[in-house]
């Protein structure tokens, strides 16, 4: 990169790290559009640094001073080991070895929720409720390879501030009989039985197994979500099809508990890379129904709008340029 002309001061590298894609993307300064959108698979790289120089070597514009980075993990300090891949690194060394200016990491769906109040209509489906409220809370969850949550609040100064924390490990909520089986059956495994145990592609993958075995049914070719799905919505597998149902409703659970505990009256976002996939059937699911009933709170709730996050562009790189338009 010694031999490239060097970025103006205003461009930036935005990146959304998952535990098996990178995808990086440039912008020219604040506010600009986002372009230059590559995806590199984290496989193919042994350490992050090596990705961000295969695609600024590739793009051939240098190296810029502003960089934000939207990562599948927990920020609690300068080491970041990742959950789901094997790339660790020091936030200080990242930034030393590339000579980086401004450097900003933080979670994918503290990004996610920064990108909210961007989305355009075409980018949603609503499933259900009546008309967000302007200027409230609004609350994130989604469901991929783990179980992300976040949400805006109001900064009291016409802004928002993103909420960051892991509110997918929260104990799983079990309503049902079926869903008592399927939490006993990830206790023996897991130790705890957390609402990301279901609401994950993994965790379809092993609702499916647990419903399987107590049935007395073999789980052969049920070893991924994307086969889950495919056997439960096309083949009317039984299991199949009931593991999906309890997703749904652990899902619409965890986003009623977040609506409630935010006040989110401005809304609850749904994203994540599985419910988008399973297009209409989602809104006809269990989901909606669970995340009403809460009670004495389901006319509260009833209320409540909730989208289906279905950008064509990662909305986390919308997030991660966000999260650096204070620097001029």
């Amino acid at each position: 990169m010694s031999n490239q002309i060097p970025a103006t001061a205003s461009a930036r590298l935005l990146a959304d790290v998952g535990g098996t894609n990178a995808r990086f993307a440039w912008a020219a300064g604040p506010g600009a559009p986002i372009t230059d959108v590559r995806v590199l698979p984290c496989a193919d790289h042994a350490r992050l640094q090596d990705a961000i120089r295969v695609y600024l070597d590739g793009l051939g514009r240098g190296v810029p001073e502003l960089v934000a980075i939207a990562i599948a993990n927990p920020i609690t300090g300068d080491q970041v080991r990742m959950t789901n891949h094997v790339w660790q690194f020091s936030q200080t060394a990242v930034k030393a070895e590339f000579g980086f200016k401004h450097w900003r990491l933080l979670n994918d769906f503290t990004a996610l929720a920064l990108a909210l109040p961007d989305l355009s209509a075409h980018e949603l489906r609503q499933v259900g409720g009546g008309v967000a409220e302007p200027g409230v809370a609004m609350g994130l969850v989604g469901a991929g390879t783990g179980l992300g949550v976040s949400g805006l609040i109001p900064d009291g100064r016409g802004g928002w501030a993103p909420l960051e924390g892991e509110g997918g490990h929260v104990t799983l909520p079990a309503a049902s009989a079926r869903e008592r089986l399927v939490m006993d059956g990830l206790v023996r495994r897991y130790g705890h039985a957390s609402a990301e145990r279901v609401a994950s592609g993994q965790g379809l993958v092993d609702t499916c197994a647990i419903l399987c075995e107590a049935d007395g049914v073999a789980a052969h070719g049920l070893e991924s979500a994307g086969e889950v799905s495919e056997a439960g919505l096309s083949a009317g597998h039984p299991q199949a099809l009931e593991a999906l149902s309890i997703f749904c409703a652990t899902l619409g659970s965890v986003a009623g508990n977040l609506a409630l505990t935010l006040g989110a009256r401005g809304g609850v976002y749904v994203g994540g890379g599985i419910v988008p996939r399973l297009g209409g059937w989602f809104d006809q699911s269990p989901f909606r129904a669970r995340f009403e009933e809460k009670g004495r709170f389901k006319a509260f709730l009833s209320a409540v709008p909730v989208w289906v996050i279905t950008a064509q562009q990662s909305p986390a790189l919308m997030g991660a340029a966000r999260a650096l338009e204070h620097i001029r």
